[in-house]
């Protein structure tokens, strides 16, 4: 019988929670939102699938995880694992000690906007559950089977070997589920070529071959890669300079603008939200339209670059809140992909009701997937591996 994990997601002003329990019908899950303010609130679903909504005035994070386990606790997890964004080169999840935390704070400055978060998360569920084994499940460690010609940048040796400037991809516990879901659906668990694109407010692509990242759009941080809700993605490394020096911006105005006010926002001046910018564009309105063009066509670009890395294509998965709930954006952007052989389903495409997992292709060519992703199902599952492999 599977143990009961809870998963502990902590982000700058939220916490994503889940109970994962053998039958995924039992599962508790929710969100503590708007951390620090007036109105923070713990919204989620219980046993049963009753609706669960918490006001919590003014809580910080470690209040609000406070209320969360004292809630939890009378469903008697038995371990807690923890998302955590930066593992540095930490090649699989962790029993944490001491030294994972140090080498977690280590990395903070690879990740100073989620490390910190996460810690606190940790530190609190410590303090709370001491005599509960806990595991950190790294967002990194997936893409550590790339090949050095795909992590390297083209920099110095110096900046590589003494301070760890390199490529290091995230949304490694969506791209691992996703493509080993797609794999096991394909009749070959773990074997063939995979493209997975995550598709949210945060979005990446992966190249996956016999279940290991071959590459990744993301790379040091979450900016680089395609364009996002707010994030730019790829852009002129030489940007920040002719900022600096017409606009009198400083570096951290720059990277406010790169982060916060770019990518969806910043292409349509209207919204991050892609249900918003599809509906505004049918409405006619430019700047929706643009964005939504400019995101199709970097994806697509994006997957044909990470195509080089694999030796076979066999499939394409769509996932993420984009990804699997926006039918207009898996047509755009394989429409870009002609010479990759896809026999898309206009049909199967647009069947798909919110949540559901199906292929929308013909049934000939490499295969179309939309997969619903279980990042927290995946945590709770490495969590167990870890503990499996310590007893």
């Amino acid at each position: 019988m599977a143990i009961s994990v809870l998963v502990i997601n902590c982000g700058s002003s939220s916490i994503k929670y889940a109970l994962i329990s053998e039958r995924r019908e039992d599962r508790i899950y929710g969100l503590a939102e708007n951390l620090g303010a007036a109105d923070a609130r713990i919204k989620g679903i219980t046993i049963g699938g009753e609706p669960l909504e918490l006001s919590i005035p003014y809580a910080d994070h470690a209040k609000a995880l406070e209320t969360l386990l004292a809630r939890l606790a009378n469903y008697n997890p038995q371990a807690i694992g923890h998302r955590v964004v930066h593992g540095g080169t930490m090649t699989h999840a962790e029993r944490l000690t001491q030294d994972t935390i140090d080498r977690i704070r280590h990395a903070v400055p690879l990740a100073p906007l989620h490390n910190p978060a996460n810690l606190i998360g940790i530190e609190a569920t410590l303090a709370l559950f001491p005599h509960l084994p806990q595991v950190a499940v790294f967002d990194t460690a997936f893409h550590q089977t790339m090949p050095e010609r795909a992590y390297r940048y083209a920099l110095p040796q110096f900046l590589y070997s003494d301070y760890q400037v390199r490529r290091y991809g995230f949304h490694g516990t969506s791209h691992a589920y996703v493509s080993e879901r797609a794999s096991e659906l394909a009749g070959q668990k773990n074997q063939g070529g995979w493209l997975s694109a995550h598709l949210g407010n945060g979005s990446s692509t992966c190249a996956i071959w016999n279940g290991e990242s071959i590459d990744t759009s993301m790379g040091m941080t979450p900016l680089e890669g395609v364009v996002m809700g707010t994030r730019s993605g790829d852009v002129d490394p030489s940007l920040p300079l002719f900022l600096s020096n017409n606009l009198g911006w400083d570096i951290q105005k720059i990277d406010n603008m790169l982060n916060k006010e770019s990518g969806l926002l910043g292409l349509s001046d209207l919204s991050n939200d892609m249900r918003t910018l599809v509906e505004a564009s049918e409405n006619g309105h430019e700047g929706a339209t643009l964005a939504i063009e400019v995101f199709c066509y970097r994806l697509a670009k994006s997957l044909s670059a990470l195509s080089c890395g694999l030796p076979r294509l066999d499939g394409l998965i769509f996932t993420g809140g984009i990804g699997e709930n926006a039918a207009n954006i898996r047509e755009k952007t394989v429409a870009y992909l002609p010479h990759f052989g896809l026999q898309f389903s206009v049909e199967k495409n647009n069947s798909l009701a919110r949540g559901t997992e199906g292929r929308i292709d013909h049934g000939t060519g490499p295969q179309i997937w939309v997969i619903p992703t279980d990042e927290e199902g995946r945590i709770a599952k490495e969590t167990r591996q870890v503990l499996g492999q310590l007893n």
